[in-house]
Protein backbone atom coordinates (compact mmCIF):
# COMPACT_ATOMS: atom_id res chain seq x y z
CA UNK A 1 0.00 0.00 0.00
CA UNK A 2 1.13 3.55 -0.76
CA UNK A 3 3.00 5.42 2.02
CA UNK A 4 0.98 3.77 4.75
CA UNK A 5 -2.36 4.41 3.02
CA UNK A 6 -4.56 1.53 4.10
CA UNK A 7 -8.03 3.02 4.27
CA UNK A 8 -9.63 5.57 1.95
CA UNK A 9 -12.67 7.76 2.51
CA UNK A 10 -14.84 9.20 -0.26
CA UNK A 11 -17.34 11.93 0.58
CA UNK A 12 -20.20 12.03 -1.91
CA UNK A 13 -21.18 9.04 -4.03
CA UNK A 14 -22.67 10.79 -7.03
CA UNK A 15 -21.25 10.27 -10.51
CA UNK A 16 -17.71 11.35 -9.62
CA UNK A 17 -17.60 10.03 -6.07
CA UNK A 18 -18.89 6.59 -7.03
CA UNK A 19 -16.26 6.45 -9.77
CA UNK A 20 -13.48 7.42 -7.35
CA UNK A 21 -14.69 4.86 -4.81
CA UNK A 22 -14.65 2.22 -7.56
CA UNK A 23 -11.06 3.13 -8.43
CA UNK A 24 -10.14 2.77 -4.75
CA UNK A 25 -11.76 -0.61 -4.10
CA UNK A 26 -10.44 -2.05 -7.37
CA UNK A 27 -6.95 -0.95 -6.31
CA UNK A 28 -7.35 -3.04 -3.15
CA UNK A 29 -8.16 -0.36 -0.55
CA UNK A 30 -10.74 -0.62 2.19
CA UNK A 31 -12.99 2.31 1.31
CA UNK A 32 -15.66 4.16 3.28
CA UNK A 33 -18.20 5.99 1.14
CA UNK A 34 -20.24 8.68 2.84
CA UNK A 35 -23.52 10.08 1.55
CA UNK A 36 -26.11 12.29 3.21
CA UNK A 37 -28.75 9.53 3.15
CA UNK A 38 -28.83 5.74 3.10
CA UNK A 39 -30.75 5.85 -0.18
CA UNK A 40 -28.11 7.96 -1.95
CA UNK A 41 -25.37 5.74 -0.57
CA UNK A 42 -27.06 2.61 -1.89
CA UNK A 43 -27.56 4.31 -5.25
CA UNK A 44 -23.83 5.02 -5.43
CA UNK A 45 -23.01 1.43 -4.50
CA UNK A 46 -25.43 0.18 -7.17
CA UNK A 47 -23.60 2.32 -9.74
CA UNK A 48 -20.28 0.74 -8.76
CA UNK A 49 -21.86 -2.74 -8.83
CA UNK A 50 -23.24 -2.09 -12.31
CA UNK A 51 -19.90 -0.98 -13.74
CA UNK A 52 -18.02 -3.85 -12.08
CA UNK A 53 -20.58 -6.29 -13.48
CA UNK A 54 -20.01 -4.82 -16.92
CA UNK A 55 -16.29 -5.40 -16.39
CA UNK A 56 -16.94 -9.07 -15.63
CA UNK A 57 -19.12 -9.39 -18.73
CA UNK A 58 -16.35 -7.91 -20.88
CA UNK A 59 -13.69 -10.13 -19.32
CA UNK A 60 -11.75 -7.32 -17.65
CA UNK A 61 -12.09 -8.91 -14.20
CA UNK A 62 -13.42 -12.14 -12.71
CA UNK A 63 -16.56 -12.56 -10.63
CA UNK A 64 -14.37 -13.23 -7.57
CA UNK A 65 -12.42 -10.02 -8.18
CA UNK A 66 -15.66 -8.09 -8.54
CA UNK A 67 -17.09 -9.54 -5.31
CA UNK A 68 -13.85 -8.80 -3.44
CA UNK A 69 -13.77 -5.21 -4.69
CA UNK A 70 -17.38 -4.55 -3.72
CA UNK A 71 -16.71 -6.18 -0.34
CA UNK A 72 -14.10 -3.52 0.38
CA UNK A 73 -16.75 -0.77 0.24
CA UNK A 74 -18.51 0.34 3.42
CA UNK A 75 -21.33 2.89 3.38
CA UNK A 76 -22.11 5.52 6.00
CA UNK A 77 -24.05 8.74 6.47
CA UNK A 78 -21.67 10.02 9.16
CA UNK A 79 -18.46 11.89 8.47
CA UNK A 80 -17.24 10.66 11.86
CA UNK A 81 -17.00 7.16 10.37
CA UNK A 82 -14.08 8.40 8.26
CA UNK A 83 -12.03 9.05 11.41
CA UNK A 84 -9.52 6.26 10.76
CA UNK A 85 -9.08 6.90 7.02
CA UNK A 86 -5.57 7.75 5.87
CA UNK A 87 -6.78 9.79 2.90
CA UNK A 88 -10.23 11.28 2.33
CA UNK A 89 -11.31 12.45 -1.13
CA UNK A 90 -14.24 14.87 -1.23
CA UNK A 91 -16.58 14.79 -4.24
CA UNK A 92 -19.64 16.78 -3.18
CA UNK A 93 -21.39 19.48 -5.23
CA UNK A 94 -19.24 22.26 -6.68
CA UNK A 95 -20.29 24.81 -4.08
CA UNK A 96 -17.56 26.49 -2.03
CA UNK A 97 -19.57 26.93 1.22
CA UNK A 98 -20.59 23.25 1.15
CA UNK A 99 -17.04 22.05 0.51
CA UNK A 100 -15.68 24.29 3.27
CA UNK A 101 -18.27 22.91 5.67
CA UNK A 102 -17.29 19.34 4.80
CA UNK A 103 -13.58 20.07 5.20
CA UNK A 104 -14.07 21.82 8.53
CA UNK A 105 -15.84 18.71 9.84
CA UNK A 106 -13.27 16.33 8.32
CA UNK A 107 -10.58 18.42 10.01
CA UNK A 108 -12.27 17.75 13.35
CA UNK A 109 -12.90 14.02 12.95
CA UNK A 110 -9.84 12.69 11.08
CA UNK A 111 -6.36 12.06 12.48
CA UNK A 112 -3.85 14.94 12.22
CA UNK A 113 -1.73 13.08 9.66
CA UNK A 114 -4.64 12.20 7.37
CA UNK A 115 -4.59 13.77 3.92
CA UNK A 116 -7.73 15.62 2.85
CA UNK A 117 -8.23 15.94 -0.90
CA UNK A 118 -10.84 17.76 -2.95
CA UNK A 119 -11.98 16.65 -6.40
CA UNK A 120 -13.02 20.20 -7.33
CA UNK A 121 -12.63 21.02 -11.00
CA UNK A 122 -13.03 24.79 -10.80
CA UNK A 123 -12.81 26.06 -7.21
CA UNK A 124 -9.72 27.21 -5.34
CA UNK A 125 -8.10 24.43 -3.31
CA UNK A 126 -6.60 27.10 -1.04
CA UNK A 127 -10.03 28.57 -0.23
CA UNK A 128 -11.29 25.09 0.64
CA UNK A 129 -8.19 24.39 2.76
CA UNK A 130 -8.71 27.60 4.74
CA UNK A 131 -11.70 25.95 6.42
CA UNK A 132 -9.27 23.60 8.21
CA UNK A 133 -6.65 24.09 10.90
CA UNK A 134 -4.11 22.05 8.91
CA UNK A 135 -4.08 23.38 5.34
CA UNK A 136 -0.70 21.70 4.82
CA UNK A 137 -2.57 18.36 4.67
CA UNK A 138 -5.03 19.56 1.99
CA UNK A 139 -4.46 18.95 -1.73
CA UNK A 140 -6.55 18.77 -4.88
CA UNK A 141 -7.11 15.43 -6.63
CA UNK A 142 -9.07 16.23 -9.77
CA UNK A 143 -10.32 13.04 -11.41
CA UNK A 144 -12.02 13.11 -14.81
CA UNK A 145 -15.39 11.55 -15.63
CA UNK A 146 -15.77 8.60 -15.85
CA UNK A 147 -13.14 8.19 -13.13
CA UNK A 148 -12.64 4.41 -13.54
CA UNK A 149 -11.94 4.86 -17.27
CA UNK A 150 -10.07 8.14 -17.78
CA UNK A 151 -6.50 7.83 -16.48
CA UNK A 152 -5.68 11.46 -15.67
CA UNK A 153 -5.67 12.84 -12.11
CA UNK A 154 -4.48 16.41 -11.57
CA UNK A 155 -2.67 16.61 -8.21
CA UNK A 156 -3.12 20.23 -7.16
CA UNK A 157 -0.71 21.91 -4.79
CA UNK A 158 -2.18 24.83 -2.85
CA UNK A 159 0.23 27.42 -1.38
CA UNK A 160 0.24 25.73 2.05
CA UNK A 161 0.13 22.09 0.85
CA UNK A 162 3.11 20.13 2.20
CA UNK A 163 5.45 18.32 -0.15
CA UNK A 164 4.71 15.10 1.70
CA UNK A 165 0.94 15.43 1.23
CA UNK A 166 1.38 16.12 -2.49
CA UNK A 167 3.79 13.20 -2.85
CA UNK A 168 1.48 10.76 -1.07
CA UNK A 169 -1.55 11.83 -3.11
CA UNK A 170 0.46 11.45 -6.33
CA UNK A 171 1.78 8.03 -5.31
CA UNK A 172 -1.68 6.83 -4.29
CA UNK A 173 -3.18 7.85 -7.64
CA UNK A 174 -0.30 6.21 -9.49
CA UNK A 175 -0.66 3.04 -7.43
CA UNK A 176 -4.37 2.97 -8.23
CA UNK A 177 -3.52 2.75 -11.92
CA UNK A 178 -3.92 6.41 -12.81
CA UNK A 179 -1.64 8.86 -14.63
CA UNK A 180 -1.21 11.74 -12.16
CA UNK A 181 0.30 15.12 -13.01
CA UNK A 182 1.36 17.89 -10.63
CA UNK A 183 0.21 21.49 -10.90
CA UNK A 184 -0.24 24.59 -8.77
CA UNK A 185 -3.60 25.85 -7.52
CA UNK A 186 -4.50 28.13 -10.42
CA UNK A 187 -7.97 28.66 -11.95
CA UNK A 188 -8.94 25.63 -14.04
CA UNK A 189 -5.68 23.81 -13.18
CA UNK A 190 -4.36 22.33 -16.48
CA UNK A 191 -7.03 20.71 -18.61
CA UNK A 192 -9.98 23.01 -17.87
CA UNK A 193 -7.82 26.14 -18.20
CA UNK A 194 -7.03 25.07 -21.78
CA UNK A 195 -10.17 23.20 -22.75
CA UNK A 196 -13.01 25.39 -21.45
CA UNK A 197 -12.17 28.55 -23.44
CA UNK A 198 -11.37 26.37 -26.45
CA UNK A 199 -14.77 24.66 -26.28
CA UNK A 200 -16.42 28.06 -25.82
CA UNK A 201 -14.66 29.25 -28.99
CA UNK A 202 -15.99 26.19 -30.79
CA UNK A 203 -19.56 26.95 -29.72
CA UNK A 204 -19.26 30.58 -30.82
CA UNK A 205 -18.05 29.42 -34.23
CA UNK A 206 -21.40 27.66 -34.77
CA UNK A 207 -23.21 30.98 -35.09
CA UNK A 208 -20.41 33.21 -36.33
CA UNK A 209 -19.43 30.89 -39.20
CA UNK A 210 -22.87 29.39 -39.80
CA UNK A 211 -21.74 25.83 -39.03
CA UNK A 212 -23.92 22.92 -37.91
CA UNK A 213 -22.89 20.90 -34.82
CA UNK A 214 -22.40 17.88 -37.09
CA UNK A 215 -20.03 19.77 -39.38
CA UNK A 216 -18.12 21.39 -36.51
CA UNK A 217 -17.50 18.00 -34.92
CA UNK A 218 -16.58 16.54 -38.30
CA UNK A 219 -14.12 19.37 -38.87
CA UNK A 220 -12.39 19.02 -35.51
CA UNK A 221 -12.17 15.22 -35.56
CA UNK A 222 -10.92 15.05 -39.15
CA UNK A 223 -8.96 18.28 -39.33
CA UNK A 224 -7.50 18.64 -35.84
CA UNK A 225 -7.34 14.98 -34.84
CA UNK A 226 -9.69 15.33 -31.89
CA UNK A 227 -10.98 11.92 -30.73
CA UNK A 228 -14.41 13.46 -30.13
CA UNK A 229 -16.04 16.56 -31.58
CA UNK A 230 -16.52 19.61 -29.31
CA UNK A 231 -20.35 19.49 -29.40
CA UNK A 232 -20.39 15.79 -28.56
CA UNK A 233 -17.88 16.42 -25.77
CA UNK A 234 -19.92 19.22 -24.17
CA UNK A 235 -23.02 17.00 -24.41
CA UNK A 236 -21.11 14.20 -22.66
CA UNK A 237 -19.77 16.45 -19.88
CA UNK A 238 -23.16 18.11 -19.40
CA UNK A 239 -23.98 21.59 -20.63
CA UNK A 240 -24.82 22.75 -17.11
CA UNK A 241 -21.52 21.37 -15.78
CA UNK A 242 -19.57 23.12 -18.53
CA UNK A 243 -21.41 26.40 -17.87
CA UNK A 244 -20.66 26.16 -14.14
CA UNK A 245 -16.95 25.64 -14.79
CA UNK A 246 -16.92 28.44 -17.39
CA UNK A 247 -18.52 30.88 -14.97
CA UNK A 248 -16.06 29.94 -12.23
CA UNK A 249 -13.11 30.58 -14.55
CA UNK A 250 -14.61 33.83 -15.81
CA UNK A 251 -15.17 35.04 -12.25
CA UNK A 252 -11.53 34.36 -11.41
CA UNK A 253 -9.83 35.56 -14.60
CA UNK A 254 -12.27 37.96 -16.26
CA UNK A 255 -11.31 36.78 -19.75
CA UNK A 256 -14.21 36.92 -22.23
CA UNK A 257 -13.29 33.54 -23.73
CA UNK A 258 -13.97 31.97 -20.33
CA UNK A 259 -17.59 33.23 -20.21
CA UNK A 260 -20.19 30.70 -21.37
CA UNK A 261 -21.56 31.52 -24.85
CA UNK A 262 -25.20 32.57 -25.12
CA UNK A 263 -26.00 29.48 -27.16
CA UNK A 264 -25.06 27.26 -24.20
CA UNK A 265 -27.13 29.37 -21.82
CA UNK A 266 -30.12 29.00 -24.14
CA UNK A 267 -29.73 25.21 -24.20
CA UNK A 268 -29.58 25.19 -20.40
CA UNK A 269 -32.75 27.28 -20.13
CA UNK A 270 -34.49 24.80 -22.44
CA UNK A 271 -33.40 21.91 -20.24
CA UNK A 272 -31.22 20.50 -23.02
CA UNK A 273 -28.21 19.50 -20.95
CA UNK A 274 -26.70 16.84 -23.20
CA UNK A 275 -26.64 13.08 -22.90
CA UNK A 276 -28.10 13.01 -19.40
CA UNK A 277 -31.35 14.65 -20.56
CA UNK A 278 -31.40 12.99 -23.99
CA UNK A 279 -31.00 16.31 -25.81
CA UNK A 280 -28.23 18.86 -26.14
CA UNK A 281 -26.53 19.76 -29.39
CA UNK A 282 -27.63 16.30 -30.50
CA UNK A 283 -30.51 13.92 -29.72
CA UNK A 284 -29.82 10.75 -27.73
CA UNK A 285 -31.86 7.62 -27.20
CA UNK A 286 -32.56 6.80 -23.55
CA UNK A 287 -30.38 4.06 -22.13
Amino acid sequence: MTDGIRKVGVVGLGTMGAGIAQVSVQAGYETVGREVSVELGERGKATIDRYLTRGVEKGRLTQDEKDAALGRLTLTTELADLADCDIVIEAVLEELPLKREVFAELDRVTRPEAILATNTSALSVAEIAEATKRPERVVGMHFFNPAPVLPLVEIVRAPKSSEQAVRVAYAWAEGAGKQPVNCNDTPGFIVNRVLIPLLNDCVRILDEAGVTPDDLDKAMTNGAGWPMGPCALVDLVGIDVHIHASEALYDKLGEERMAPPERLLELQREGRLGRKTGRGFFEYQSG
